[in-house]
């Protein structure tokens, strides 16, 4: 089981802990940003495509393609 801690000395070791981490640049963070919202479009364009494509076979297996 795990001893407590004192709630200053927890604070004091989050402190620490958050001034380790490297943030992004702001530049970083906005070509990632870019990039994700890029891939978002190609792959809603990409289920769009088989969705028709899908529905479409579908269509043409049940007899309601006309």
């Amino acid at each position: 089981m795990a001893s407590k801690t004192n709630p200053l000395t927890f604070l004091q070791q989050v402190r620490a802990e958050v001034s380790k981490v490297v943030w992004p640049s702001r530049k970083e963070t906005m070509i990632t940003t870019v990039m994700v919202l890029i891939m978002v479009f190609v792959a809603a364009i990409f289920f769009l495509a088989v969705d028709q494509v899908l529905g479409f076979g579908i269509g043409l297996l049940l007899g309601s393609g006309s």
